[in-house]
């Protein structure tokens, strides 16, 4: 090869090299990965039963049940929550706010929120609300 093409061949090589790492590098920067926090359900409880998360970035709780009964994680404010006292529907999957977690089983679900803000999460089964199966989340 000739020294003047052996030397385009080098200044290509970097200039691909620089153009691969900035693309990592950007699209690192855009797509980052949601945070991950784990809740653990025992014996009716959720731990833990405090949260705090940043607004406008993905979080993805991993909700572990370890009772032998099936559970719920509704998460939202205060009106949203007297409408799960009342309500009728047998099972939570359609919202990532809203999900059933069966007995011995994990289930995940990611949720970016618009503003800060403080909400709770219930399971509004039968009595598990009373029994103390509530947490708060803070977004801030």
């Amino acid at each position: 090869m000739r020294p003047v093409a052996r030397r385009a061949a080098g200044l290509l090589a970097i200039a691909l090299l620089g153009a691969a790492v900035l693309v990592a590098v950007l699209s690192g920067t855009s797509s980052a990965s949601p945070m991950r926090i784990q809740i653990t359900i025992h014996y009716s409880h959720y731990d833990p039963s405090r949260i705090t998360v940043p607004h406008g970035v993905p979080v993805t709780f991993v909700v572990v049940n370890t009772d032998p009964i099936d559970h719920e994680w509704i998460v939202g404010d205060a009106a949203l929550q007297q409408r799960h006292r009342t309500g009728t529907e047998p099972v939570h999957n359609a919202r990532p706010t809203e999900i059933t977690i069966p007995a011995l089983t994990t289930r995940e679900t990611t949720i970016t929120f618009d503003k800060p803000g403080v909400l709770q999460y219930i399971c509004h089964l039968p009595r598990h609300e009373e029994y103390g199966m509530v947490g708060w989340l803070t977004v801030t």
